[in-house]
């Protein structure tokens, strides 16, 4: 059976992991041709993962050509010598590339959780007692929008923690973020105009999603409200990309006054709405969570984003829309032909994760653990005293340093980077501009998926390679 060795360092998805390891090891000859790999449920089973990361995997390599799938017998490695023999050199080079990238003592990635936490135990459970309730029924296509009793969980855990108000009618469940970016691309495209106002700086892969699928895309810039109301009047775009209760990256917390104000925008025209994104909402360390945008629209101009990669895992790939009435409306009538891209044994499992309550104790777990982190590194950072400033301190899993110092962004990047620190510069998340003038060196710290002590070290040989002379 394969040695395959997850690593918490590792932010690719679990099947992919998988993927890449069987396909190296096909690439350099351990396995053999017409060596007969375990089965799906075998090799799930054997690693600790649902069935569906190993079709997932095995899906890819059969696609590609490195395995092949023979009936009522398995699957098993096809001859690929010649291939080895002319790119073996590329392979190499490329491999060590990346290999040199992204090895780091220290990596503060805003992007990264604590998966080292994970469930697991809970998960095991949960996907036994789904399995052994001999229900049939989850081996067939479901509900396009979603398994309903999925969908009414979410409701449920939206209302009540999120003050959410809407009908299981209207989530859309969705195989992650990116999937339902591309979905409600095309509903948007369907209405009169379809022009997208983005916070600047912005999460780049919505971005880069909706420029990828030929959307009229314009860039707001920012003030300590968040997104700035009169540029987004002068932008006549008619949606708006924000993400209110933690702008991301800068952290900013959308005041009710700007909330009003952007949803007497959106009132104001009949195909105006305001797309929001709650991606880590579930994690604020200073008061009470902040109440959902959509709680206080009353006339259908919201639609919200939610994910389980943040509070769960990435891997799980499992997120969702609520579209206002007209929007469903719309869906149903012009794109009821999509299916759901979640599996159903997945939905299930993820209900009971939320119904009996494992769901709440884990935030519960993790809202502690990642506000010990984040009291760690606030008290690490004391160290360069007045000589940074620090945003976005009491939410989310990351913090906006900025560097008094008298050299650049990527001087203080290339500092670190010599030095064996990951560091995430913001200027990576403006869109089409970076106004320099305004920010001096400025980074993102992510801890989510660092030790307290790696967190100390690393903020330390920071100091000690920053000062340097």
């Amino acid at each position: 059976m394969f040695t395959i060795h997850f690593s918490s360092q590792n932010k690719s998805p679990l099947y992919e992991q998988i993927y890449t390891y069987i396909k190296e090891e096909i690439r350099i000859g351990s396995l053999a041709y017409q060596e007969k790999l375990p089965s799906t449920r075998n090799l799930a089973t054997y690693l600790q993962v649902s069935r569906n990361t190993v079709d997932m995997a095995y899906a890819q390599l059969v696609s590609e050509g490195y395995i092949e799938s023979k009936n009522k017998s398995g699957y098993y490695v096809c001859q690929i010598n010649e291939m080895v023999n002319v790119s073996t050199k590329k392979s190499i080079s490329t491999n060590h590339s990346a290999v040199v990238k992204s090895h780091y003592q220290y990596d503060f990635s805003p992007f990264s959780i604590d998966i080292n936490n994970f469930p697991l135990n809970t998960w095991r459970k949960l996907s036994k007692e789904c399995l052994n309730n001999s229900n049939n029924d989850l081996f067939l296509l479901g509900p396009k929008q979603g398994d309903l009793a999925f969908r009414e969980a979410i409701q449920r855990y939206l209302h009540e923690s999120r003050g959410v108000q809407c009908e299981k009618e209207q989530i859309i469940i969705g195989a992650g973020a990116d999937y339902l970016l591309q979905l409600l691309t095309q509903l948007m495209q369907s209405l009169s105009q379809c022009k997208i106002a983005m916070e600047n700086p912005t999460y780049t892969q919505a971005y880069r999603i909706f420029r990828g699928l030929g959307v009229n895309t314009c860039c707001i810039p920012l003030d300590q409200a968040g997104m700035e109301i009169d540029s987004l009047i002068r932008s006549e775009a008619n949606i708006a990309y924000v993400t209110p209760s933690h702008q991301y990256p800068l952290g900013i917390i959308m005041p009710i006054k700007r909330r009003q104000a952007l949803l007497q925008w959106a009132n104001e025209a009949e195909d105006r709405y305001i797309i929001e994104d709650d991606h880590d909402s579930e994690f604020r360390y200073k008061g009470k969570p902040i109440p959902a945008l959509q709680g206080l629209d009353q006339n259908g101009k919201v639609i919200y984003m939610g994910t389980f990669s943040r509070a769960i895992a990435p891997a799980i790939r499992v997120g969702y829309l609520v579209l206002p009435p007209t929007l469903l409306k719309l869906y149903q009538s012009r794109y009821n032909y999509y299916t759901s891209t979640v599996s159903r044994i997945d939905q299930s499992i993820l209900t009971s994760f939320i119904n009996d309550g494992y769901f709440e104790r884990h935030l519960n777990k993790m809202r502690k653990r990642y506000k010990g982190k984040h009291d760690v590194l606030i008290q690490a950072l004391k160290i360069f005293r007045n000589k940074i400033s620090i945003k976005g301190e009491h939410a989310g899993l990351h913090l906006v340093v900025t560097f008094h110092y008298p050299f650049t962004e990527e001087e203080l990047i290339q500092k670190a980077k010599n030095a064996s620190i990951k560091l995430y510069g913001l200027k990576d998340f403006f869109i089409t501009f970076y106004p320099i003038d305004a920010y001096e060196p400025t980074v993102l710290l992510g801890y989510a998926n660092l030790t307290d002590e790696e967190i100390v070290q690393g903020v330390q040989l920071l100091y000690d390679t920053i000062k340097m002379k």
